[in-house]
């Protein structure tokens, strides 16, 4: 086993191995945080144009203000949550209740649904949005392309998260084997 020491702190790259054989949810997230920043951070950069005849700015989805604000909350939130579930799946291993780790993994089950269902509202209100938008309220087509992308990786977003349901079902489906392979077959005492 290598370990590396840096002054107090010890690095141990064996754990990395056993955390991506046991845990399965890791695989999607990246995809999920990924899909996230570019959402919120193409609408927060181009997503708000100014107009030369008015002194304030506009949000580019059909000069709806809540069009921008829906795709910049749900995409800082979904990348927080990300982090969040990133980190119980590295905490993961060391539940020793298989109590525990059902509810844990039943929670990844309800929220990465969730996320998936707000990210289909998101992708249909962006997409509706900018469907009516008016050609007069930009005329120098500025921040289309982020718009753009802001609504395909609302769309991509469905999957990522969907598919991290997916494998949270999974990974339920595993620990209640094990619960009951442990009922059933107890593990005997040496003398």
């Amino acid at each position: 086993m290598l370990t590396l020491e840096f002054g107090i702190l010890e690095f141990d790259p064996s754990w990395v191995g056993s955390w991506t054989q046991r845990s399965v949810s890791w695989r999607s997230r990246p995809g999920c945080e990924l899909f996230s920043i570019v959402v919120f951070g193409s609408i927060v950069n181009e997503g708000y144009l100014n107009s030369a005849s008015e002194g304030e700015e506009f949000c580019i989805y059909n000069r709806n203000p809540n069009a921008c604000s829906y795709g910049v909350a749900v995409g800082v939130l979904a990348f927080l949550t990300c982090l969040l579930y990133l980190a119980l799946d590295v905490y993961f291993p060391q539940i020793s209740s298989v109590k525990d780790r059902k509810k844990a993994v039943l929670s990844d089950i309800g929220v990465s649904a969730f996320w998936a269902f707000l990210w289909f509202v998101g992708f249909c209100y962006l997409a509706n949005q900018w469907q009516v938008s008016k050609p007069k309220d930009n005329p120098l087509n500025e921040g289309t392309d982020a718009a753009r992308a802001a609504i395909a990786f609302s769309f991509f977003s469905i999957f990522t998260w969907s598919l991290t349901a997916a494998l949270a079902v999974r990974r339920f489906k595993d620990l209640s084997f094990q619960e009951e392979y442990s009922t059933l077959f107890p593990a005997s005492a040496q003398p």
